[in-house]
């Protein structure tokens, strides 16, 4: 029986509101003159927090390390497991489509595409291509390109779990290695950086490790994780505030960034100290279990939100327009987690159980 640590679901929902946050804090929107107010630490925070993702991604290898290390794998399991990512993912995602259909079918009607580019966007939006392709020039979902990312991990995991799950001291040390040099590496053997979930797969590799990494300390360090996220914390904010200190490196922020988030995740993970136990009480675990609909459907309801705004001519008290605008995406990421998420994720799950048979 997987225990369940309530500490890294509540983190899942101050990540995702980080991502949300950095969205409407960008050049026009609504939180930008506020921003560019505020005293240079939280400035820099909130314009950097597309950063978020990479924890996402660390998140999800340890999660479903977790919840399947003890998985034999053939064909009932993988058909139950594929069936299990899809429904994990794409019922929301279908939702967030739906809810900007109306901005897409007027994109669709404009004269400024050809027909092809037309279809091209359309496929890369349906099947969840976006982050293979690079900036698309349509902000219908833009953070929907790391669901492309998602589908590439959740084809590998099966391969990579029997690999990393029985590592041992030395063998995670150079798995971690391998998933700091890797992405720094690529660049310069031509691998395309539009190729996101080529790079990002280090991320979730080193998350499947640092599930492994939890296993072997879980006897020893639970309740001590205050040792590992604290500083780990604090370091990631000092790295995020001087990116410099990346120069001369191969590598960039997200490179630096990695190891620390694999502490920060471990820590939270292991328990104890006043951040884990803020971010592991009633409210924030629901908040963090509807964090995957708050992160995907954010943009949606930012179009109709910026059209509402823009007819009532709502140009003034931007911050408290934004606090009105959280405050209606949380409600309506609750919302659909409880009734889409959850209902949509069982039926999906039953459909592929009766498949494996």
């Amino acid at each position: 029986m997987v225990a369940y640590l309530p500490a890294l679901t509540g983190i899942r929902f101050i990540l995702a509101l980080w991502v949300v946050l950095h969205h409407i804090s960008g050049q026009g929107m609504m939180l930008e003159q506020f921003v560019k107010e505020l005293p240079e630490v939280p400035r820099v925070l909130l314009r950097d927090g597309y950063l978020a993702v990479q924890s996402f991604f660390i998140l999800s290898g340890f999660v479903l390390a977790q919840s399947y290390a003890r998985t034999v794998w053939n064909k009932r399991s993988l058909i139950n497991y594929f069936g299990a990512r899809l429904a994990r993912i794409y019922p929301v995602y279908l939702l967030s489509l739906v809810v900007v259909s109306p901005f897409i079918w007027g994109a669709m009607r404009e004269n400024t595409r050809s027909f092809d580019t037309k279809v091209s966007l359309l496929i890369s939006y349906l099947f969840v291509l976006q982050g293979w392709k690079g900036n698309l020039h349509v902000g219908w979902n833009t953070p929907a390109w790391s669901l492309s990312c998602e589908f590439v991990f959740y084809l590998c995991f099966p391969l990579l779990l029997p690999v990393i799950k029985g590592a041992g001291k030395w063998a995670l040390a150079v798995i971690f290695v391998i998933t700091i040099v890797t992405p720094a590496a690529m660049p310069h053997y031509g691998v395309p950086w539009d190729w996101k979930p080529i790079y990002h797969l280090s991320d979730f590799a080193a998350g499947i490790a640092a599930s492994r990494v939890f296993d072997l300390g879980a006897a020893r360090l639970t309740k001590r994780g205050a040792w590992f996220y604290l500083p780990a914390t604090v370091a990631g904010i000092a790295l995020i505030l001087h990116p410099q200190w990346m120069d001369g490196t191969y590598g960039d922020l997200n490179t630096g960034l990695r190891p620390l988030n694999v502490l920060a995740l471990l820590g939270f993970a292991w328990g104890g100290g006043i951040l884990a136990e803020a971010v592991s009480g009633p409210v924030m675990d629901f908040l963090g279990k509807a964090s995957y609909s708050l992160y995907i459907l954010h943009v949606p309801v930012l179009w109709w939100f910026n059209k509402w705004a823009m007819r009532r001519g709502a140009t003034t008290a931007r911050s408290l327009s934004s606090l009105l605008y959280v405050a209606i995406v949380v409600a309506a990421s609750a919302v659909a987690f409880r009734y889409v998420e959850v209902p949509c994720n069982s039926r999906v799950r039953q459909f592929f159980k009766k498949l494996a048979g």
